[in-house]
C-alpha cells in the first residue's frame, strides 16, 4: 500500500510551486490564500521538511521543494493526460499506435496529418518506444521491425528494409575504393547483433563490394539511428543507413545513394492482438497504415544490386 500525502495537498503544492505565489495558486484552485497556506503547512508537517521559504510578497522553493516539484508536476500532467485518454477512448476516439523511436520520428510523424484527414473524429496517439509494449493495455496496434515472428499476434507484413551507403551530395564517391578516404558513420546494433553475420553493417557491405584494406569499424558510431542520420545529413561522413528512414532525404536530394549495392534488413510488420482485431481503434489504424505503407513493399523491398567498382 502506497503511503502518500492527500492528493488535494499535492495539487495545492504543485500550483503554488509552479506560480511561486500562494495567492495565484488560490485563484487557480478557486480557494482562499489562507486555505492554500494551511494545506502547504500540513504537507510540510506530514513530510517533516520545509518546502517554501516565505517572504512578505513572494515565496521560493527550498531544496526539498525543488526536488519534489518537477516529479509531482510530471505525475499530475500524466494523470491528466491519462484521464483525457480514458474519456476519449470511452467514446471510441483514440487510436494508439506504437513503433520504434526512429520509425515514429522519420516515417509516422510526417504522415500523422493524413490520419486526421481520413478520420477527422479520431485522435491518433503515437507511442515511440524501442521496447515491445503490451498490445492490449498500452496500444491498439504496432509497427514492429524484426524477423516477423510474433507469437500470439496477428502479423501483416508491410515491407522489407534495405541498407546502403548514403551521404551528402558533396561527399559522394565514384568508387567503393574511395571509401578509404571517407569517414564511416555507423549505427551500433548492440550486443545482441554485434556478431550477427546478417546484420547490415559496414563490414558486411564492404565484403559484398569486394573492398579490402578498410577498417570497417573506424569512423563515428551512434547507439541511436536518428543521431546517425543527423550526422550524415550534417555532412560528417558516409553512413550505412536504413533506406526507409532516409527516404525523404533521398527523395529531396539532401542525401544521395552513391552505390547501388544494398543489404537486406529486417522487415516492418503491422501487428495487433487477435482480441483487439474487431475494435474500432485497431480497424482504423490498420486501414491507415495499409494505405500509407501497403504499397511501399515494391519501392523499398529487395532490388537487383550491381557491385560497385572497387
Amino acid at each position: 500500500m502506497r503511503k502518500l500525502p492527500p492528493l488535494g495537498a499535492l495539487r495545492v503544492f504543485e500550483a503554488a510551486a509552479r506560480r511561486l505565489s500562494f495567492k495565484d495558486a488560490a485563484e487557480e484552485l478557486n480557494v482562499s490564500a489562507t486555505a492554500v497556506s494551511h494545506q502547504i503547512r500540513q504537507l510540510e508537517e506530514m513530510l517533516n521538511v520545509k518546502l517554501f521559504e516565505r517572504a512578505t510578497r513572494q515565496v521560493h522553493l527550498t531544496a526539498a521543494g525543488k526536488t519534489l516539484f518537477p516529479v509531482l508536476r510530471e505525475g499530475l500532467d500524466r494523470f491528466e493526460q491519462a484521464i483525457a485518454d480514458v474519456h476519449r477512448q470511452q467514446a471510441g476516439q483514440v487510436a494508439r499506435l506504437t513503433s520504434t523511436v526512429a520509425f515514429v520520428a522519420k516515417r509516422l510523424a510526417p504522415l500523422a496529418g493524413s490520419f486526421r484527414e481520413m478520420y477527422p473524429d479520431w485522435t491518433l496517439r503515437l507511442d515511440a518506444s524501442n521496447r515491445a509494449v503490451d498490445l492490449e493495455a498500452d496500444a491498439d496496434a504496432a509497427i514492429r521491425f524484426g524477423g516477423g515472428n510474433y507469437p500470439g499476434l496477428v502479423t501483416e507484413p508491410l515491407f522489407a528494409d534495405r541498407f546502403a551507403p548514403v551521404c551528402a551530395p558533396s561527399l559522394a564517391q565514384t568508387s567503393a575504393a574511395d571509401l578509404r578516404l571517407a569517414t564511416l558513420i555507423h549505427f551500433d546494433w548492440g550486443p545482441a547483433r554485434r556478431d550477427d553475420p546478417r546484420a547490415p553493417v559496414w563490414r558486411q557491405w564492404l565484403a559484398r563490394a569486394g573492398v579490402e584494406d578498410i577498417d570497417a569499424s573506424a569512423g563515428i558510431s551512434f547507439t541511436d539511428e536518428i543521431h546517425a542520420v543527423q550526422a550524415v545529413v550534417a555532412g560528417q561522413g558516409i553512413g550505412l543507413l536504413s533506406l526507409t528512414l532516409v527516404a525523404e532525404e533521398l527523395a529531396s536530394g539532401i542525401l544521395v545513394q552513391p552505390f547501388e549495392l544494398s543489404l537486406e534488413g529486417d522487415r516492418y510488420d503491422l501487428v495487433y492482438s487477435p482480441r483487439m482485431a474487431d475494435r474500432p481503434a485497431t480497424r482504423v489504424l490498420r486501414d491507415w497504415v495499409i494505405a500509407q505503407f501497403g504499397g511501399t513493399v515494391h519501392q523499398l523491398g529487395p532490388r537487383p544490386a550491381s557491385q560497385p567498382r572497387a
